[in-house]
């Protein structure tokens, strides 16, 4: 029997996300029972996946592709490392690939190379007869895993007790389309809860116009978020006590060292940065921002980049008339997205290929109505 969705949340111990840090420019994958050993509690596989080369894999992958034809698209997240991505029919951020789910009619299965939460995104916005697939299924997100829906309900009970019904609109986003779903968002109220980013939420407030002493974090583990009520009643948005572990490794330290070194590097980071190095650097954006901006810099720039190591790895290989680097010295991917291995890729289409759906991410007919209406508007505010 196949495989379907199940909403699994596997946290990243200290141990996975230390494993797979570098201090060289490049993090080649092993065979998969290599990658495992390190006691990564990782989605099992049939065994006989675990020890396939690189080349064993490439060739069943292009194989088995061959004979799936255009039934199969594969979209992937520019976090994949770079053994994955280069099977992907579509490379992009979170906000392209949600556009892209939508527009792929011939293909009847989604394979999608990214976290739960986008494949997900997917499910909704793909057509009724398209199946969406997920790699790994312990591929989450560990900072959409620190708002979880009880936490919320219970967040927007107490807000609304304190600010009264319609007092205050929740927000997520897609951090390219950040600043047109704010400004929606305050043309049809006075506050906004955003979630579940507390540093991208503050950094494009600030870009905005709205100072700091107009905005509160909302910790979910203390009172009221850890505010009183008339902090909550004077602030205009409500920040969400969540981070993306990538990016709150970057600091302004790391810049200054990359600027001694390089006194005419460009210095550019993502906006889940923390606020003291997004204003330390030259330049803020998305991942697709930050990959055209560096695709269309001159020869002989030098960039030092504030986002995931794979993404600045293959903007470096893609750039040889170009300086670039990653601005941490020690390397670390996104753990949740190196979860999804070549070796789990190759299952997925073995398993079309047998007539088995594996790992096939569903949404609740319920929760998707609700949700395509959100992902609409958002999409539409791009």
């Amino acid at each position: 029997m196949a495989l379907t969705s199940r909403r699994s949340t596997v946290p990243i111990t200290e141990l996975e996300h230390s494993a797979f840090c570098k201090t060289e420019d490049n993090l080649p994958s092993k065979p998969l029972a290599e990658e495992m050993a390190v006691n990564v509690r990782w989605q099992q596989i049939p065994d006989e996946y675990l020890h396939y080369t690189a080349d064993e894999l490439d060739y069943r992958i292009g194989a088995a592709r061959k004979k799936l034809g255009k039934t199969v698209t594969i979209l992937g997240h520019h976090y994949q490392r770079e053994e994955v991505i280069k099977y992907a029919d579509f490379q992009g951020d979170s906000f392209l690939l949600s556009r892209e789910a939508g527009t792929r009619p011939e293909a009847d299965y989604i394979i999608f190379c990214g976290v739960h939460f986008m494949a997900e995104t997917a499910c909704i916005l793909a057509a009724p007869n398209q199946r969406v697939i997920l790699p790994n299924i312990t591929a989450g997100c560990s900072m959409a895993d620190m708002a979880p829906m009880e936490d919320v309900d219970d967040a927007w009970s107490d807000l609304e007790d304190v600010l009264g019904p319609g007092g205050i609109i929740p927000v997520t986003y897609m951090n390219s389309n950040a600043k047109p779903v704010l400004e929606w968002a305050f043309s049809e109220g006075e506050r906004i809860l955003f979630l579940p980013d507390q540093h991208l939420g503050r950094n494009t407030a600030l870009e905005m116009g709205i100072a700091l002493d107009e905005m509160v974090v909302w910790n979910p583990f203390r009172q009221l978020g850890g505010n009183t009520p008339e902090q909550l009643k004077n602030a205009k948005i409500v920040l969400w006590q969540g981070h993306c572990s990538v990016h709150t490794r970057f600091t302004v330290s790391q810049i200054e060292s990359a600027r001694a070194l390089h006194p005419d590097i460009n210095i550019v980071v993502h906006p889940e940065c923390p606020m003291e190095t997004v204003q330390a650097a030259d330049k803020v954006g998305s991942t697709e921002y930050i990959r055209e901006l560096v695709n269309s810099g001159s020869p002989g720039s030098k960039w030092g980049i504030g986002t995931e190591v794979s993404l600045v790895n293959r903007l470096a290989i893609n750039n040889p008339d170009k300086t670039v680097f990653c601005l941490d010295p020690v390397t670390c991917p996104c753990s949740t997205m190196y979860r999804i291995h070549p070796a789990y890729v190759l299952w997925m289409l073995d398993g079309l290929l047998e007539g088995k759906v594996n790992n096939e991410i569903t949404v609740s007919e319920d929760v998707r109505r609700d949700s395509r209406i959100a992902l609409d508007r958002m999409l539409s505010l791009k």
